[in-house]
C-alpha cells in the first residue's frame, strides 16, 4: 500500500565513554524515521481524522519495526520510543494521530516484549529542525536509568507538508546511571510520611 513515504533514514548511535569514564559496554541508541507526505495536507480542517490513521499508521507500525529490528535484534531492546513531527503548513494533531494509536505502538511494543507506554513527542518544526526521541525501559516505566533521549536531524524534512515519524530503541540505559528510581523515591517519602508526628 503507498501510504506517501518520501525517504526512510536511520541513525545508530554507539556510546563508549561518558563523563570521561568508559562505559562498561558500548550503549547503542537506533532511530528510524520516515519522512511521508501529511495525509490532510491541502484539505483545511479535517474533522475526522480516523480514516488516514487507519490507513497509514498500520502499515507504517510494521515496516518501520521491521527496519529497527534489522539494526537492534528485539532480546538486546531494552528502552524505546517514538516521536512525530509535521512540517509548517500541518497540525501538530495530525502528527500525533500517526504515533498516538495502538496500530501503531502496539506493533512496536510486542515486537520488543515491552509492557510500558512508548515515551514520545509530537511537535511542528521547520526542515532540518533538531528532534528529540524521548525512551523509557520497556516494560519497568520508573527506570530511571533508562530515561534517555536520542538526538537526530534531517536537512530536508519534514517539508511543510510532511510528517517525520520515528521510532527509537536502546539496549542499556545511561552509561554511568546513579540516581535513585522513582520507586525508591516513592518508598523513602512514604517512610518519611509515616515518622511524622501526628498532626503535623
Amino acid at each position: 500500500m503507498d501510504i506517501g513515504v518520501r525517504k526512510i533514514a536511520t541513525f545508530i548511535e554507539e556510546i563508549f565513554i561518558e563523563g570521561g569514564k568508559p562505559a562498561e559496554r558500548p550503549i547503542t541508541m537506533v532511530v528510524v524515521a520516515a519522512i511521508l507526505r501529511n495525509p490532510w495536507a491541502g484539505q483545511g480542517f479535517v474533522a475526522n481524522l480516523r480514516p488516514e490513521i487507519l490507513r497509514v499508521a498500520p502499515v507504517l507500525g510494521e515496516e518501520m519495526t521491521r527496519r529497527i529490528l534489522a539494526h537492534m535484534p528485539a532480546a538486546k531492546v531494552e528502552a524505546f520510543g517514538k516521536a512525530a513531527a509535521v512540517g509548517v503548513n500541518g497540525e501538530i494533531e495530525h502528527a500525533s494521530a500517526l504515533i498516538h494509536t495502538l496500530r501503531f505502538g502496539n506493533v512496536f511494543r510486542e515486537a520488543v516484549g515491552g509492557t510500558a507506554y512508548l515515551e514520545f513527542t509530537n511537535t511542528r518544526v521547520a526542515p532540518g529542525a533538531l528532534l528529540s526521541l524521548p525512551m523509557t525501559h520497556k516494560t519497568e516505566s520508573g527506570k530511571r536509568s533508562h530515561f534517555l533521549t536520542a538526538t537526530f536531524q534531517i536537512a530536508d524534512a519534514p517539508g511543510p507538508d510532511e510528517i517525520v515519524v520515528a521510532i527509537g530503541a536502546a539496549d542499556s540505559g545511561r552509561p554511568h546511571a546513579r540516581i535513585a528510581d522513582r520507586f525508591q523515591d516513592m518508598a523513602e517519602m512514604e517512610a518519611e510520611k509515616a515518622r511524622l508526628p501526628f498532626g503535623v
